[in-house]
């Protein structure tokens, strides 16, 4: 009887076999005998003779893509299961067409992506980038430090975009710091913002009102540029904008222009239209930016949660369970999803 088989994207991997990713732990499923692993090639777009013989699909973000025509073979695949929050590489139509469930490890990036959302509204609110350059430059540019006031935080107004996994964890973290909070979210419920201590608003008055404005919203069709330079003319030309979920959610050009002419104080961006970006990007010659290339989340334990994560939503399929942290959850509740789990807790029970 053929065995149960996941598959991982070439990124897991390096041509000699290693692993990519140092602490990203498979060895719990290397030892089950009961599942089978394959390694993809590289690809831009996940080849649908691939997935032919496959149960479940892992995936890094931002490596290789799943679109429709990846989907048409066998209708054997059953989860896709990312190591990461973004989704937006997959094309969850096309899943849910062909009743794959796709499964996202928001458990494993929760509170080190919120951390680094914190860590740049820090860095942005007292200036430290320009006070580090300062020192580095020696006593003749200490006078320049009346220049960079730090922002006291206590009283300001932080506004969350999404208050999903990640930004309700953004507002556990700054309660501490007396900031009073605001957020945009068609989907949270009024109760669940008021037990963070946030109101839910409109969109516009949210970016009106917030001396800080921090995106946490997945990258769609809904969201790609939905920081374009229209809503950017709605920000305090005090204010900040702090963005560690797509780069595509920001209009890049438009920004770049906004902090240019200093109609906004300045940004805190962990992640970019294209990445890397190019070596003579202008936001990369701004002095009013704090910058890291996607990977101010990427703590010591974040590889070894996403892999934890991921086969915990593997086991579950296996044994014929609904995994955690599916974000197209309708494909659960169809009769074709329940033979799919009927079908691997057999094949898994008896390989």
């Amino acid at each position: 009887m053929d065995k149960f088989r996941v598959a991982f994207t070439s990124a897991f991997f390096r041509p000699d076999g290693s692993p990519a990713f140092k602490g990203y732990d498979i060895s719990p499923l290397k030892s089950d005998r009961n599942v089978e692993i394959k390694i993809f090639r590289p690809a831009s777009i996940v080849n649908a003779d691939e997935l032919t013989d496959v149960d479940v699909l892992i995936t890094s973000t931002g490596e290789t893509k799943i679109k429709s025509e990846s989907l048409t073979r066998s209708g054997r695949l059953a989860l896709i299961a990312r190591a990461g929050a973004g989704y937006d590489d997959v094309d969850i139509s096309a899943c849910s067409a062909n009743h794959v469930a796709v499964a996202i490890a928001s458990e494993a990036v929760r509170r080190p992506t919120a951390v680094a959302a914190l860590t740049l509204i820090l860095a942005v609110t007292t200036r430290l980038i320009p006070k580090h350059h300062i020192t580095l430059n020696g006593p003749k540019d200490w006078a320049k430090l009346s220049d960079y006031q730090s922002i006291d935080l206590r009283g300001k107004t932080l506004g969350l975009v999404g208050l999903g996994s990640i930004g309700s964890e953004v507002a556990r973290l700054v309660s501490p710091l007396g900031m009073r909070i605001i957020a945009h979210d068609p989907v949270a419920k009024p109760e669940h913002a008021a037990a963070l201590g946030a109101r839910l608003i409109g969109f516009e008055t949210l970016l009106k009102e917030a001396d800080i404005v921090s995106l946490h919203v997945p990258l769609g069709d809904a969201t790609h540029h939905l920081m374009d330079a229209e809503r950017l003319k709605l920000l305090k030309p005090t204010a900040f904008l702090i963005n560690t979920s797509r780069g595509g959610v920001v209009d890049q050009k438009a920004l770049t222009e906004c902090l240019r002419a200093r109609r906004i104080a300045g940004a805190g961006l962990d992640v970019f239209e294209k990445e890397p970006p190019d070596e003579d990007d202008p936001l990369l010659k701004l002095d009013n930016v704090v910058l890291s290339a996607h990977a101010l989340n990427w703590t010591d334990n974040l590889d070894a949660r996403l892999a934890e994560t991921n086969i915990k939503a593997v086991l579950a399929v296996a044994e014929g369970r609904d995994p955690e942290g599916v974000v197209n959850r309708e494909v659960m509740k169809t009769k074709i999803w329940h033979d799919k789990l009927s079908r691997l807790r057999a094949m898994y029970k008896k390989a």
